[in-house]
């Protein structure tokens, strides 16, 4: 079978590598890919938004499968072009993407159909969305109605703070079009964690907890990024409280798209804060998440083609339970000085000949190759993941990995895995 995964980062790289261990797939395509994929993936240049020429690609080459990796094509209806031309993808329709697309959509439709979230107000009104901070109990959450590149949630602790970041958003929209509207939702107070899930429209399928480190500098601290950091699977995360995530979030949302006619197939991902009162949904997530499939997927056992037909062909039912190696993974993003802000490109990175252990993967996100050399080309740059018998364990293979790969202005956490937590049982 051809296979052709659509995006360019670690996610994308990570979707490639696993892909490329089914016996079922004979050739992967990435369009654009990085410089790292095309080891395993002959990379096309054709950009993850233009969907017009991903559907010719795919119509011309006769692709068995198409696999999205980032959100934006899925929100600009890649998977509607696909389906027209009757290509085969792996990914919710437009509407279905909404559930990221729209972070009033995606209130809304939990607010519908009772599940926990916290408490909002929509606005579309600067001035009446400053005028409602003057009543609300700081800290409070900001958020953009649409994409944002995971940055457009900003926790303000007082009103000065929130009035800036409203006209920040609104007046000089600092995220485009996506801050016509604003969110503006109570604090949620817990540890975060991430659950994503297959979805073929009927039935819903987890994979394994993981936990996000969303902050660029340790201690949680600093500005919002695309993720800096994941690990998997989630040690204080009890059996109970995984079975009250099912039962009251995963699959009332699916119950509620079926009943909005939205038949959704692909990931379901939910961002998930346990609070005293139990789980509650911070954000939906209509794609595998970034940096979190870089420590789920090299856990799983079971073939991911067969997983990703089974949601296309919404025949899930068939894998009711999935097959996971033991033990743990940790994935430490090393990124760009300055990344999530301005950084420089073309930085070159050595000692990557240095990483021997099999128990250590380097997923490729912002990469490129200029002749026989590898640059940097974004702001996170490579994913090193550990593998290991226990959490702790595979952290320290991560971070030893690390110290052998070098770039100018290379910027990592140090804590990643570390948060101390307790086991949540509520």
């Amino acid at each position: 079978m051809k296979v052709l995964v659509v995006g360019s980062g670690g996610r994308e790289h990570t979707l490639v590598w696993k892909l490329k261990g089914s016996k079922k797939v004979a050739k992967i395509f990435c369009a654009p890919g990085n410089g790292g994929i095309y080891r395993q993936a002959k990379c096309v240049n054709i950009k993850a938004d233009n969907i017009k020429g991903l559907a010719d690609f795919a119509f011309r080459n006769k692709i068995n499968l198409s696999v999205v990796g980032p959100e934006a094509p899925l929100a600009r209806g890649i998977v509607d072009e696909f389906q027209r031309r009757k290509l085969k993808i792996f990914g919710p329709d437009k509407k279905g993407a909404q559930l990221e697309s729209s972070k009033v959509f995606s209130k809304e439709f939990m607010r519908r159909h009772h599940i926990p979230t916290a408490s909002f107000r929509v606005f579309s009104s600067a001035a009446e969305a400053i005028g409602f901070c003057k009543s609300v109990q700081f800290p409070a959450v900001i958020k953009a109605d649409g994409l944002a590149a995971g940055k457009g949630a900003v926790i303000v602790r007082d009103l000065e703070q929130a009035s800036s970041i409203i006209e920040d958003i609104m007046l000089k929209k600092i995220f485009g079009d996506a801050g016509d509207r604003i969110v503006i939702e109570s604090f949620l107070v817990g540890q975060e964690v991430s659950i994503m899930a297959l979805a073929d429209g009927k039935t819903i399928v987890p994979l394994l907890p993981s936990q996000d480190h969303k902050q660029a500098y340790d201690g949680d601290r600093g500005p919002n990024t695309g993720g800096m950091g994941a690990y998997c699977p989630v040690p204080f995360l009890s059996p109970e409280v995984m079975r009250q995530i099912e039962e009251h979030i995963l699959i009332p949302t699916i119950n509620g798209l079926i009943k909005e006619n939205i038949t959704y197939k692909g990931v379901l991902y939910a961002g998930l804060m346990l609070t005293e009162t139990g789980p509650k949904v911070l954000e939906f997530n209509c794609r595998f998440g970034d940096p979190e499939t870089q420590a789920v997927l090299p856990l799983l056992k079971t073939d991911l083609y067969e997983l990703m037909t089974a949601v296309v062909n919404q025949k899930l039912s068939s894998f009711s339970k999935l097959d996971w190696r033991n033990g743990a993974a940790a994935c430490v993003v090393m990124a760009s000085r300055g990344y999530p802000g301005k950084y420089t490109t073309g930085v070159k990175i050595g000692g990557l000949e240095n990483i021997k252990d099999d128990n250590v993967f380097v997923f490729h996100a912002g990469t490129e190759r200029k002749g026989d050399r590898l640059v940097t080309s974004g702001g996170r740059v490579l994913g090193i993941t550990g593998l290991d018998s226990d959490l702790k364990l595979a952290i320290n293979r991560a971070y030893r990995h690390i110290s052998r790969i070098k770039f100018e202005g290379a910027m990592f956490r140090r804590d990643i895995g570390s948060r101390p937590v307790k086991p949540i049982n509520k």
